[in-house]
């Protein structure tokens, strides 16, 4: 039996304390369980807040305090700024997320409310969404006594539980576009027992069954993944969800996240392998993380090259999103596998393969990106092109562009290498009259001297390689590129002309950005590029939206995945 992993990537995971408030929901010292997890040499941990809820939605303890904005408003606030600056004490030590547990409190004022706090969560890496609270103002979650009282007011089990699926479908068609995870599914067994019709909702023709397997069908159709929460176990009623929702959800390929949901520094890392052995028992051999909104793709198994195929397909997957919409990021992409990523084929419905070329292909949209972990071999074909040895700094590649184009001369392809010494080297294929090519080199070789220390044209040159280890962009809508992905990447789709990659070109080099390597390619009259650079994110975003008509598409890809 293959071996599972020891630890899991939480996304309902460690509840952050709400500091000032008097009735507390999570760990205040957030350094503490930190710096446990460095300890036990985890790749990462993953903090969530409860979104404030309003004053008529509170539970028994919070009425008697009398605070208004229940879980901390100030706290909340004050939330991203907390994680920003723990990512930066323990930068290179411990990968560092958060996210953030909406609440659920109807469709008026509870909506805007609700909003206006996912709004406020700046950045998060995930949002949830769940349903604590019915709308008589009395918790699910809370005391026996107090789901006893809603239970009367419903009348039955039946409806008590009615009623919390409808709050679920609510909540899913009000926030389907600003949440990724449905929280705690079926919660209220916390309280009150689980009718005959739920149970066995799988093949019984009551209404309320029928109603849960369409609130299932609702979830995989918005592309929303599941919670598997262990904090059930913990509380003696089981995980969340038991294990036939979580078979029908494996049916439906609904993508479940795992947590343990954890309230003290005590509980961290409790049933990690266990979430994994249940996930498992419903046929997932794998899960989703979430960075910036975008899920990331775990394996169930302890098993390094497993991991770094799925570190490959996360990045391809963060990558083809980045060029996306909001709305088209939702949309399930269609995969391709090929070589030794064709295990890969039967894990994910629908997908095809690629025989013997290694590689995935992810696309949705008309838009595809296809990545490999294997060195790219040396391209075979001649061509004519300008060799250079030249200063590492910005603007310098720039200036070359900037000379050909005065000449007329279109850059067809580009390799770009960092020698990591102060130098770098360059080729460039071409396609221009000869007097053209000259008079650019004379020109250069004038006017920057000092910059270029050797600038050669060749005919019938072999292309360089200037490939190291790494995670490769292949191609881009299936135009070769071949870039080793860093942690900032601009890809652009642009007319293939003289002087249009210059626009970009010259836009980084006036705030100084340098570029570390650069791919071109082109299908037609349409051109591509891919750079890998180094610079503010702010700043480049700035440039990228001021590019002009010529761009059809320029996107800074910050890669948060591993």
């Amino acid at each position: 039996m293959r071996k599972l992993n020891e630890f899991i990537w939480e996304t309902h995971g460690i509840h952050a304390g709400t500091e000032q408030d008097h009735v507390k929901h999570g760990i205040d010292k957030l350094e503490d369980i930190i710096d446990k997890a460095i300890e036990a040499n985890h790749p990462s941990i993953t903090f969530i807040i409860h979104s404030p809820r309003l004053t008529s939605f509170r539970y028994t303890a919070e009425r008697e305090t009398n605070v208004k904005f229940i879980r901390g408003n100030r706290s909340y606030l004050n939330y991203p700024k907390r994680i920003a600056n723990l990512r930066k004490k323990y930068e290179g030590q411990i990968n560092i997320k958060y996210g953030v547990e909406l609440e659920w409190m109807g469709p008026e004022l509870g909506l805007q409310w609700s909003r206006s706090k996912i709004f406020q969560a700046e950045d998060a890496d995930y949002v949830i969404g769940s349903v604590h609270f019915a709308p008589e103002g009395l918790p699910y979650d809370g005391s026996k006594e107090e789901a006893m009282e809603l239970l009367k007011l419903r009348g039955s089990l039946e409806a008590y539980w009615d009623g919390y699926f409808n709050e679920m479908i609510q909540m899913i068609e009000s926030f389907g576009d600003m949440i990724q995870i449905i929280g705690h599914i079926d919660l209220p067994k916390l309280n009150v027992d689980m009718p005959e019709a739920l149970i066995n909702f799988e093949t019984s023709a009551h209404p309320l069954a029928n109603k849960f397997r369409t609130l299932l069908e609702l979830i995989a159709d918005r592309n929303l993944a599941l919670d598997v929460n262990m904090a059930g176990k913990f509380k003696g009623v089981g995980v969340y969800p038991v294990q036939s929702i979580l078979r029908r959800a494996k049916e439906l390929q609904i993508p479940v996240c795992v947590g343990t949901d954890t309230h003290h520094v005590r509980y961290y890392g409790l049933n990690f392998k266990e979430s994994l052995e249940y996930i498992q028992e419903a046929g997932y051999e794998s899960y989703v993380s979430y960075s910036k909104l975008i899920p990331e793709n775990r394996t169930i198994y302890d098993d390094h090259e497993l991991k770094v195929k799925y570190t490959v397909l996360n990045k391809g997957i963060e990558l083809l999103n980045q060029r996306l919409d909001t709305e088209q990021r939702r949309i399930i992409p269609d995969f391709s596998f090929g070589g030794s990523f064709s295990e890969f084929v039967d894990l994910y419905n629908g997908s095809t393969s690629m025989g013997e070329y290694n590689a995935i292909r992810i696309r949705k949209t008309g838009k595809s990106i296809t990545v490999t972990n294997e060195i790219p071999e040396r391209p075979k074909q001649k061509v004519n092109g300008l060799f250079s040895k030249h200063l590492d700094k910005p603007g310098v590649i720039s200036s070359l562009f900037n000379t050909l184009a005065s000449e007329g001369i279109n850059v067809e392809t580009a390799r770009l290498k960092s020698n990591n010494d102060g130098t770098a080297e360059a080729f460039l294929s071409i396609n221009g009259d000869n007097e053209n090519i000259k008079s650019a080199i004379d020109f250069i070789n004038g006017t920057d001297a000092g910059t270029f220390t050797n600038l050669t044209y060749k005919e019938d040159a072999e292309l360089p390689n200037y490939h190291r280890e790494g995670v490769y962009l292949l191609e881009m809508d299936g135009v070769r590129l071949n870039l080793a992905l860093s942690e900032k990447v601009i890809v652009t789709k642009h007319h293939n002309a003289p002087g249009v990659l210059l626009i970009l070109l010259s836009a980084l080099a006036s705030k100084n950005i340098n570029i570390i390597d650069l791919r071109l390619g082109k299908l037609n009259n349409v051109g591509y590029s891919a750079l890998a650079i180094d610079g503010d994110s702010h700043t480049i975003n700035n440039l990228l939206n001021k590019l002009g008509d010529q761009y059809y598409e320029a996107n800074l890809i910050e890669f948060h995945s591993m």
